[in-house]
């Protein structure tokens, strides 16, 4: 695997999604990614980062209950979508990837969501590589939830290269997420799960 996600590649997005396709066949739980021409491996979740999700998901359905946070949808990503990006959860209409198999238009989505790690390429990978991916793409809102550094980012107003407002607060504090969501999230729970 690691000869495989090394390096910068240049697979056409048809040949990476062919790999992809048949190393999850091989590998139970294979999760692959391939944004910026790099072909990365994302981990999977532990207990405490499904729970934040399934926090999130509950604050998500009493805001709007024709929405859903979709988990691990892939998603067709950057400016030409030639990346290939799969975030720990999507919000968008229930509906809205019905019938496009892995690799999803990023159209509906209103807000890419990802639960940092305990990676060694956190850093990287959840606070420079998918904010940058997700605003090329055009998703109006990032959200962050950082364990590591005990609190939430959300980015928005995606320019097409970045996102213009970043917002961080500590867990503990009120997030307010803005149109298209329009949700107020209480953080105080996510002190709960943060190992």
């Amino acid at each position: 695997m690691t000869a495989l996600t090394d390096g910068p590649h240049n697979l056409s997005t048809e040949h990476f999604e062919e790999a992809a396709r048949i190393l999850a066949r091989r590998e139970e739980g294979a999760r692959l990614e391939f944004i910026d021409g790099r072909i990365r491996s994302r981990p999977l979740p532990d207990g405490n980062h499904g729970r934040i999700v399934e926090w999130l998901t509950r604050h998500c359905l009493r805001s709007s209950p024709g929405l859903w946070l979709h988990p691990g949808q892939g998603l067709k990503a950057q400016a030409h979508r030639n990346g290939r990006a799969r975030p720990d959860s999507s919000l968008a209409p229930s509906e809205a990837f019905v019938g496009q198999g892995e690799w999803a238009d990023p159209d509906p989505v209103l807000m890419a969501v990802e639960v940092t790690t305990h990676d060694s390429d956190t850093d990287r990978f959840h606070r420079v590589e998918r904010p940058r991916a997700y605003a090329e793409t055009g998703i109006p809102l990032f959200l962050l939830i950082d364990r590591a550094a005990g609190q939430v980012t959300l980015h928005s107003e995606p320019d097409g290269v970045r996102y213009q407002d970043v917002h961080t607060v500590p867990f503990g504090r009120t997030l307010h997420l803005p149109d298209p969501v329009g949700l107020t999230l209480e953080t105080e729970a996510l002190k709960d799960w943060v190992g």
